[in-house]
């Protein structure tokens, strides 16, 4: 029985080691792996960030010690799987280390990259700009999330690269029944960090409802944005984030086209898909992939371009209806659990035979 540790960055309530780490654990045990999962930071420093609140030091030092710790138990294992980085704000010689020692496989859903060669972490920024390179050149294998990710791994001489998009469960997600209604609700979902994404289209929504009756509904937390319109905001929870999903008739996407937001996933529009929601999305990054214009839902830039394409699809149900039927089949085709896992299987098999021929 082979032992896999994996050692995302969050517990399960961080949306991405929730995504990439968390939701495969069943398919793992089902296949007979004994794994053990280490998150580096806590539930509680998630809670901190969400409520705009600066975690508390002593907590954070705490959760570094936490990964010294299981970093000194590595020898147990058969494989290693980061997510992302070891230690952040750190250099990578921890990286470095477990690669001569045992070796690791790296996961990647953002251009955490960005973080240090775009500034964002001031002196670790300045020193180690290029610390998720050496990660990834260092690694037996990196997955990434979509092809801007791969690029840079690539670029940075990673020896082994597959392409791993963030996936659905289909069984935890229904179909949309659409039909003639008023309003029509215009939605979107996302944790409190990246609400921001929002407000460049409310002035859009909110001219847009003095001529159409809609309402804006946010999947999120409990922070309301400064719209004038009709909104409803329904907290977020995993066990009830599809469910409420079917309360929208179309799903947003804006984002900003920035070397960050590149690096980002589409999982909203995945989401959407799921539940057979026609969507609108800004034509950034993996967005691009996931939307064929005019065929599953719209791409749209400008503002003009935002109302024209929100304006067709709440006037038209049987148009959103066609989109959404398109974009469940896709998902259906390309985006599941199962066919993440079984490309995850055989590099975990491909891993322990380099190994043991290395051994």
């Amino acid at each position: 029985m082979k032992k896999i540790l994996f050692l995302p960055k969050y517990p399960r309530k961080g949306a991405s080691s929730r995504l990439r780490t968390y939701q495969f654990l069943p398919f793992w045990k089902a296949a007979g792996m004994d794994v053990t999962v280490s998150p580096f930071f806590t539930g509680a420093y998630l809670d901190s960030i969400y409520a705009d609140k600066r975690p508390q030091y002593l907590h954070v030092l705490a959760c570094y010690w936490r990964r010294c710790s299981v970093l000194m138990t590595v020898g147990r294992y058969d494989l290693i799987c980061i997510e992302k980085e070891l230690f952040p704000y750190l250099p990578a010689f921890p990286e470095w280390m477990l690669s001569r020692f045992k070796g690791y496989w790296v996961d990647y859903d953002d251009a955490v990259f960005h973080n240090y060669d775009l500034g964002k972490y001031g002196l670790a920024s300045r020193l180690i700009p290029k610390k998720i390179d050496r990660v990834m050149q260092w690694a037996k294998a990196v997955s990434v999330g979509n092809d801007y990710l791969m690029e840079r791994a690539r670029l940075a001489g990673a020896q082994k690269v597959i392409r791993l998009p963030t996936v659905i469960d289909p069984g935890r997600y229904k179909k949309k029944i659409h039909q003639a209604s008023d309003p029509v609700t215009i939605g979107w979902i996302g944790s409190p960090s990246t609400l921001k994404y929002l407000d460049a289209l409310l002035p859009v929504l909110e001219r847009l409802s003095q001529e159409l009756d809609i309402t804006l509904l946010l999947i999120n937390g409990k922070k309301k944005p400064a719209y004038l319109g009709k909104v409803q905001i329904i907290p977020w929870t995993e066990e009830g984030e599809a469910e409420a999903l079917l309360q929208m008739d179309i799903g947003m996407m804006p984002l900003p086209d920035n070397p960050w937001e590149k690096g980002k996933c589409a999982y909203k529009l995945i989401q959407y898909m799921a539940c057979g929601l026609p969507v609108v999305a800004s034509p950034v990054g993996m967005n691009k992939e996931v939307v064929s214009h005019g065929v599953n839902g719209f791409l749209a830039q400008t503002d003009a371009e935002w109302i024209a394409a929100l304006s067709q699809l709440i006037r038209d149900w049987t148009l959103r209806k066609a989109f959404g039927e398109k974009g469940h089949q896709l998902v259906m085709e390309n985006y599941t659990l199962h066919q993440n896992f079984e490309k995850m299987q055989t590099l975990v098999n491909t891993l322990g035979n380099e190994t043991s021929k290395n051994g």
